[in-house]
């Protein structure tokens, strides 16, 4: 099945620069041009990957990846952010965001098709096990793709759920940042170290009561993180 990809971008050059070359390699694309248009896209016609512009008109793509992490629809399609600013402080905020990745402008279109054919990559892969796990309050179901804390559904996007997967399926094993990223992210990742933090962050705040104090994805100083049931060392 071909793939559809949305470009959310105001410039016209740019998106007629991605759209000749993502169409080059077999994609199919749609474009909008602001936030608003890009969000009744997504309802028209779902994609299977958003690159999505920081910087637009009306809704920016900051606003945008946050409606589409709230919703229980949407919340899973990977979001590749697009920006002209290369402070960390601005990638790290759209990672929290939801951003599976980020790349400053200028950027090579080699480097943009490699980047979504990552993400597609990433979001097709099984998980490692097909039956459910149940971890104290959690039920994680690979197979539905769905989490439920205390009878709870939690939404979370496809690398949150590879994240809290992996950690899960491995109870009490403590696993490094590095190690983290060659389990869950793998051949294909284009973030660093660091950014691990922000993902165990937004899964501790979905899945936590009190994200500050984690019961179950707890830091090991020093190490890295671990799933934990009940807080059991």
């Amino acid at each position: 099945m071909v793939k559809k990809i949305l470009i959310v971008e105001d410039e016209s050059d740019l998106i007629k620069l991605l759209k000749y070359n993502l169409e080059k390699e077999g994609f199919r694309v749609s474009y909008a041009t602001d936030g608003s248009i890009a969000l009744a896209e997504v309802r028209r016609d779902p994609p299977d990957v958003v690159i999505l512009d920081l910087m637009l008109p009306g809704l920016d793509g900051l606003e945008v990846c946050r409606q589409l992490r709230r919703s229980d629809k949407f919340s899973r399609i990977p979001v590749l952010m697009l920006s002209a600013r290369s402070e960390e402080a601005d990638r790290i905020v759209g990672l929290e965001l939801g951003a599976d990745d980020y790349v400053t402008k200028p950027f090579s279109m080699r480097e943009v098709v490699a980047r979504v054919r990552a993400l597609l990559r990433r979001n097709e892969q099984a998980g490692p096990q097909k039956s459910k796990l149940q971890r104290g309050d959690i039920m994680i179901d690979p197979m539905a793709h769905s989490v439920m804390v205390s009878g709870r559904t939690v939404e979370l996007s496809a690398l949150e759920f590879r994240l809290l997967h992996h950690l899960a399926s491995h109870p009490g094993m403590v696993f490094s940042r590095d190690q983290l990223l060659d389990s869950v992210w793998g051949n294909d990742r284009t973030v660093t170290p660091r950014s691990v933090d922000v993902y165990i962050r937004r899964v501790r705040e979905k899945i936590e009561n009190q994200p500050q104090q984690p019961i179950y994805v707890q830091t090991v100083h020093g190490v890295g993180y671990r799933f934990a049931v009940n807080g059991d060392e």
